[in-house]
């Protein structure tokens, strides 16, 4: 079961995750975080939230924020730096995005971050977060996104997979509008932000990672003309990786 694979996946990367620059970058945390509307009285969930990094981020803005997650150690880590921190006004609960026990419009916004390309058939989270939402209220989704060329996605999928094997699809940034539209929401703003990030770090992260490098090596070394969205470049850092991240906010029609 790919829910199997997410759980001890990301109880190995319980503690890396929440501190990595793909995770607190201003490119990948900020924007999303000013994306949500200041409202001291706003209720929000955040899907798939892992160690809480979004649901922290986002308590200062809001009234409160209920995190939800399917690993138990994500929860667990979640919750012990919310205690940290001192922020009060955040909550975790165990729970599968694709089907959670909380009633219609309950919440003001809904978001998710870098969770989609988990999952398979996401348009099932977006529709989710459309109904636990009010009228009126946001849903917000980022990911990384797909190379709308194949074969350089497929190349792409192939490191993915070797690296994580929870990894399950990219998306393009058409295909993640498409699951709004089916969701009956409506798009406001949209944004696709290129992010730079540590590529030996995000390697060796993944479970897979440290067995898989010298395949990966090998599958850089074929790196398509057409690749877009995920580029491996050498640098006086070492090497880079340099991918798309998409951002959207969509409301509820009242």
């Amino acid at each position: 079961m790919y829910e199997d694979s997410i759980r001890e996946e990301f109880t190995r990367q319980s503690r890396s995750f929440g501190v990595s620059p793909a995770m607190t970058s201003a490119e990948t945390l900020g924007a999303l975080v000013e994306t949500v509307p200041a409202d001291p009285a706003a209720n929000w969930i955040d899907l798939a939230c892992g160690p809480g990094v979004v649901s922290r981020a986002t308590a200062a803005r809001v009234g409160s924020v209920t995190g939800v997650d399917l690993t138990p150690a994500m929860i667990k880590e979640a919750e012990r730096r919310a205690d940290e921190e001192g922020i009060d006004n955040v909550g975790f609960a165990l729970g599968d995005v694709t089907a959670l026990d909380f009633g219609d419009d309950c919440f003001d916004g809904a978001l998710t971050r870098l969770s989609l390309h988990h999952i398979p058939a996401p348009g099932r989270v977006v529709a989710e977060m459309a109904r636990l939402v009010r009228p009126g209220g946001w849903v917000l989704v980022s990911d990384i996104v797909a190379d709308r060329d194949r074969d350089a996605n497929a190349w792409r999928e192939e490191i993915e997979r070797l690296r994580d094997p929870s990894h399950w699809a990219c998306h393009t940034d058409e295909s993640l509008r498409a699951m709004g539209e089916a969701a009956g929401l409506v798009l406001e703003e949209e944004k696709l932000i290129p992010i730079e990030i540590d590529f030996d770090d995000w390697l060796e992260r993944g479970s897979g990672g440290a067995g898989a490098g010298e395949l990966v090596t090998q599958l850089l070394r074929q790196q398509p003309e057409k690749a877009e969205s995920f580029l491996v470049a050498e640098s006086a850092e070492g090497r880079r990786l340099h991918q798309r991240y998409w951002l959207g906010r969509w409301r509820v029609p009242s």
